[in-house]
């Protein structure tokens, strides 16, 4: 029983990455896996999350526009006062200035004036040699998390493929373990028929009803398992809560595993690709600082109008050309240069690591895939035997030539044979899409 116990318990497992309460379907709908993958590449909120951080590199591109293109400003700006200077100015700018103003009087003790000015500011950049390399730094960030949001992809594939060979798996140790009842059951009715015949004992018939609730005890379990597998699966898909996705299809070994070299390169694979990008970015954010140092030079258009009623009175521009250089701002500009070299340097250090760590998952995978496929020759093997050996015992006990003790063993073997096979195959199947998303295919 221990031992049925822990299998259950591997076939639950593997039918769930996490568990996640869903109402009872009320529409069904077959899917296999290739079309559960697509649906979950195209509506699972963690891959949109993603895509939505690519959108936001997109904006942090168009927002390097403004180191290229020209920054226009309009205003419209109301003062009223009585100053004197600023009386005279007004008038001057307003092109209302009379002779009358210059009385000393009236220059003192000038009426309250109203003025209006619109202003247009154009302001175009000419020269800022860091402009260009943030833009391209922008674009290259851009595209390491285009490469993450892929990856992101494969990762949510490989979790729908685990979950669906799960599904699956429950499915079929479901199968098994009716065939077994159907076996048992018709075991206690010849023990049922020995005990009323005098032929076995009370512990005899009671032994094979132990074991025929040991199978419905699994079959309650395993029954969970394919509702939380496909309510999980549902959650993946992004469904709604009512309806129950139906897998189609079958856990398929597909021929012998190839040895292949460890060390093959992972160029298809998308994080090394979002890494090394992401050191090259820090690569250019320490060459925009440097740049930084150098003088910037724009030119600017400034036009405005002025008067004591609204867009009326006065109008004069200037034209003209602003440099501007940091020669010394305290060492900070330093201090950056040195902070975006170490941030360069944990950059290819991460990618460094990242590509070591990719080629032990890719081995690591290999011998899971070979080691799953050796195990299902040795489970279809055993399978047989116990096959052989429960027919065998069974007609031995028909005729009361062997013991409960011994047909109820044989009958466990049977069934924990069949299990392995599936449980093997499963890890086969889970074992593949790893190596296949591990190798970055």
């Amino acid at each position: 029983m221990k031992i049925y116990k822990a299998l259950i318990g591997l076939g639950v497992a593997g039918a769930l990455c996490s568990p996640l309460p869903a109402k009872a379907g009320d529409t069904t709908v077959k899917l296999s896996l290739s079309k559960a993958v697509s649906i979950a590449r195209q509506n699972n909120y963690t891959v949109k999350a993603a895509r939505s951080r690519v959108d936001q590199a997109e904006g942090r591109v168009v927002q390097t526009r403004q180191s290229f293109l020209p920054k226009v400003t309009l205003s419209e700006t109301l003062l009223i006062t009585n100053d004197p200077a600023a009386a005279l100015v007004f008038k001057l700018q307003q092109q209302s200035l009379q002779n009358s103003d210059f009385e000393a009087s009236r220059m003192t003790h000038p009426d309250v004036i109203n003025d209006f000015n619109t202003s247009l500011q154009v302001m175009q950049p000419l020269f800022n040699a860091d402009a260009s390399t943030g833009k391209t730094m922008a674009v290259r960030a851009k595209k390491g998390q285009e490469f993450l949001a892929e990856r992101t992809e494969e990762a949510i594939g490989l979790q729908v493929s685990k979950v669906f060979y799960g599904l699956i798996l429950a499915r079929k140790n479901i199968e098994a373990v009716d065939h077994s009842i159907e076996t048992m059951q018709g075991y206690s009715s010849e023990a049922a028929k020995g005990y009323r015949a005098g032929l076995l004992t009370k512990s005899d018939k009671l032994s094979t009803d132990v074991r025929l609730a040991e199978l419905q005890e699994q079959k309650l379990m395993l029954r969970d398992a394919v509702k939380n597998a496909t309510d999980m699966l549902r959650v993946m898909l992004n469904l709604d809560s009512g309806v129950t996705v139906v897998p189609t299809g079958d856990l398929v070994v597909d021929g012998a595993v190839s040895d292949g070299e460890e060390t093959t390169s992972l160029v298809n694979r998308s994080d090394l690709k979002a890494f090394e990008t992401f050191a090259q970015v820090a690569g250019y954010q320490e060459e925009m600082i440097r740049q930084s140092r150098l003088p910037r030079l724009n030119a600017f258009l400034q036009t405005n109008l002025h008067s004591n009623n609204i867009f009326g009175g006065g109008a004069s521009w200037a034209l003209g050309l602003n440099m501007q250089w940091n020669i010394f701002d305290g060492d900070a500009t330093a201090g950056r240069i040195l902070e975006a070299k170490a941030q360069q340097r944990e950059a290819m250090y991460s990618y460094e690591a990242a590509k070591s760590n990719s080629l032990a998952e890719v081995a690591q995978a290999r011998r899971s895939l070979k080691t799953a496929r050796e195990r299902i020759d040795v489970a279809s093997k055993s399978l047989e035997a116990a096959k052989v050996s429960l027919q065998y015992i069974g007609k031995q006990y028909k005729s009361g030539m062997a013991m409960t003790f011994e047909l109820l063993m044989r009958e466990q073997a049977h069934s924990y044979a069949k299990m392995r096979l599936n449980q093997a195959t499963y890890d086969y199947c889970v074992s593949r899409s790893e190596l296949e998303y591990y190798r970055g295919n």
